[in-house]
């Protein structure tokens, strides 16, 4: 029987909410083409919920137009987990083992739970991930099977701010239940980048509208990871205060202007405003922005020349020439990150840059979600869907009862045949006879009658 696995996931940023549907059929191929979105202003800051009611009314209209267009009902959803406070920790553990008996993907998941379960100060850890492993103070990618007395391993813990979760999880309450927390830095991380340049050490930058996330991976792993409460807002603020307008209009500006960090702008006015002066703003928050970009890779504790190159993404990067000029100031190859190579993507006016945040995450929850189990309960109205729930089987094809059930149902017990009504008569009904009478028998009752009958007058 066929059966198509409906994966829903939800993304929470500081200027939008981001929710969309992914179809995945049972050879693993994967479709979206529902997504909606809901804009936000200050309900959400540098990632972080500040507006309970406004963000929850937000994501329930998400939820109710995603349910409207694939005609069911989201029971489960798969959270995008991001904010300020998110940054990994450098931490590692040290186990004793016994050398006689191999080490299992179970031992090492036992060691690096306990280690998640390290106190953090005014911190909750989210997340381990693995850096190194050492079996005997021997460096080794994967430990599994292998022997050995002590085994050391190099983490990252992924922490953040308890409260960071905690208004996530209080906007999440009503009849949606969170199937799971995906750390969004991660799942963008593990989706659009390629094997070869974690390998070779790689910069993953997240410019979204109030926040950048900076993810450093050298011999594919993570060896950094942050959060600067700095974005693309940052720039329209400041065309903003400077020139006096107002925010929607400084950000129509800023989108507007050709070329607006090149040394020569054009003075051409739009909407009342000088684009050359509106360009001065942008140029100096987008140096400030990338200044702090480069520095963390002296906070990582490589070198320049440990990385290969840059993966640029996220709404705020959509600025005309920043990933150009990301490219000369940080004296690194920039390229743009797409959507993961996994999804078909079938409607093309969802098919942006700004949303591949939420594909990555739709991509990772398809690889997680157990087999026959889906996300959304869709509508039958009475009639049988074969695409999600299981068919009675009404007899063979060639059966000779026309696919009507009748192998199916006639072991069971068989209704009673109702009693025929018999319609109501004014005149009385001579009752039937027990018996047959004789000739004999007939003929001496009409001669009684016959006796007993008055005569006639002449």
């Amino acid at each position: 029987m066929v059966k198509t696995q409906y994966i829903a996931a939800l993304e929470i940023g500081s200027s939008k909410i981001v929710g969309a549907i992914a179809e995945k059929s049972p050879s693993g191929y994967l479709e979206v083409r529902n997504l909606e979105v809901e804009r936000l202003i200050n309900s959400v800051r540098h990632g972080c919920i500040q507006n309970v009611e406004n963000t929850k009314g937000a994501i329930n209209s998400i939820i109710k137009k995603l349910e409207n267009r694939v005609d069911g009902t989201i029971e489960e959803i798969y959270v995008g987990f991001s904010g300020r406070s998110l940054h990994s920790e450098p931490t590692e553990v040290n186990h004793n083992l016994d050398a006689t008996v191999p080490i299992t993907d179970e031992v090492l998941r036992n060691i690096i739970r306990e280690a998640g379960k390290d106190p953090i100060n005014n911190y909750e850890t989210i997340e381990v991930v693995p850096r190194t492993y050492y079996v005997d103070k021997n460096e080794t990618k994967n430990p599994s099977g292998q022997f050995g007395s002590n085994i050391n391993i190099k983490l990252n813990l992924i922490v953040a701010k308890p409260t960071l979760k905690l208004n996530l999880e209080r906007v999440m309450t009503g009849g949606t239940r969170v199937k799971d927390y995906l750390v969004t830095p991660l799942v963008v991380a593990d989706e659009i980048i390629e094997d070869s340049e974690k390998s070779l050490g790689c910069m993953l930058v997240d410019l979204g509208a109030e926040t950048t996330t900076v993810s450093i991976y050298k011999d594919g792993s993570l060896v950094y990871l942050t959060t600067l409460p700095m974005g693309g807002r940052n720039i329209t603020r400041d065309i903003t205060t400077g020139l006096n307008i107002l925010e929607d209009t400084a950000e129509r500006v800023k989108k507007n202007i050709n070329n607006p960090l090149d040394k020569n702008v054009d003075h051409i006015s739009i909407e009342g405003v000088n684009s050359a002066d509106a360009a001065n703003y942008i140029v100096a928050r987008t140096g400030e922005i990338i200044a702090n970009i480069n520095q963390q890779i002296l906070h990582a504790g490589i070198m320049l020349v440990d990385l290969h190159n840059i993966v640029l993404i996220g709404g705020g990067a959509q600025l005309q020439g920043f990933a150009r000029r990301l490219e000369e100031e940080m004296k690194l190859r920039v390229r743009i990150g797409s959507y993961p190579k996994s999804l078909n993507i079938l409607d093309h006016n969802i098919n942006r840059a700004e949303y591949v945040q939420i594909f990555a995450l739709l991509s990772k929850a398809s690889q997680i979600i157990p087999q026959r189990q889906s996300c959304v309960r869709k509508n039958t109205y009475g009639d049988d869907n074969p695409e999600d729930f299981v068919q009675p089987t009404y007899g063979g094809e060639n059966d000779g009862n026309m696919g009507y059930g009748y192998d199916n149902f006639r072991d069971e017990e068989p209704a009673p045949r109702p009693k025929r009504v018999q319609p109501s008569s004014t005149h009385h009904e001579e009752p039937p006879r027990s018996k047959k009478d004789s000739w004999i028998d007939r003929a001496r009752k009409k001669l009684e009658k016959m006796m007993n009958e008055p005569e006639d007058d002449e």
